[in-house]
């Protein structure tokens, strides 16, 4: 079977010591798990973009030390808000349509999760005041536990068997409010309700978790599954045919 190619979008415009610190390990996981990472300049243009969505068979979204502009969302900033990253939302925008239209594979990861919600028409909490530590950073690997519904099909991908609740890292200071449309709860804070991961509905991959499984690919089985099962997810896509319906 062809490898297939996942496009993957820098991370963050103005902040060029993250983006070469952080794309190399979505470029790994995707590499291991047998995928080709595409990365997307966030200086490329809308044309250009396009070309590179039509060239993959799946689509990354990363995390990024940016916020998501509230304005998409009907909010004004607040004070503990993070600058956007206008270029890296237009990317995502653009990635995110593409996956839409033909049933793409998509896997969200924190910031790209929380984008994933928004084009979706959802909503975010811009500041997360709770007891759980989500923002203890990328060094710290077992930060809080999650808890993933039994029923929901990113419970299978992670491979959790016989249990629902694992531990996972955490670096995120915003969160999911209100899911988009279309998503699912599928792993949620219990200690405060956090929603920790959402799904689409029937049989699209379209995944977002809030925490990342990149940094913890070597040790973390859960990581290895997602990646995997996701990679193979692209491997199986196949264009949808367009049917048109002419009245007679």
């Amino acid at each position: 079977m062809k490898a297939p190619r996942i496009a993957i979008p820098d991370p963050n415009s103005a902040d060029r010591e993250y983006s070469e610190r952080a794309w190399p390990l979505y470029e790994h996981a995707v590499k291991w798990a047998g995928g080709i990472p595409v990365k997307v300049p966030l200086s490329e243009s809308p044309a250009g973009v396009a070309r590179l969505a039509a060239s993959c068979e799946a689509v990354l979204l990363p995390g990024s030390p940016a916020d998501l502009n509230p304005q998409k969302y009907g909010e004004e900033a607040e004070a503990d808000c993070h600058p956007a990253d206008p270029a890296r939302e237009a990317v995502d925008e653009l990635l995110l349509q593409d996956a839409s239209n033909l049933h793409k594979p998509l896997l969200g990861i924190c910031y790209g999760f929380q984008a994933m919600n928004v084009w979706h028409g959802g909503t975010l909490v811009q500041h997360l005041k709770t007891g759980v530590n989500h923002r203890a950073g990328r060094t710290v690997k077992d930060a809080h536990v999650v808890e993933v519904d039994p029923k929901s099909r990113l419970r299978r991908l992670l491979g959790l068997v016989g249990k629902t609740a694992m531990n996972v890292n955490s670096s995120h200071h915003q969160a999911i409010a209100q899911l988009g449309d279309g998503l699912i709860r599928a792993a949620w804070s219990p200690e405060d309700g956090v929603v920790e991961a959402a799904e689409g509905h029937g049989d699209h991959f379209l995944i977002g978790v809030q925490w990342h499984p990149e940094r913890t690919l070597e040790e973390c089985r859960s990581a290895q599954c997602l990646f995997q099962a996701f990679v193979d997810a692209a491997a199986e896509w196949e264009p949808r045919m367009i049917h048109e319906s002419v009245a007679d």
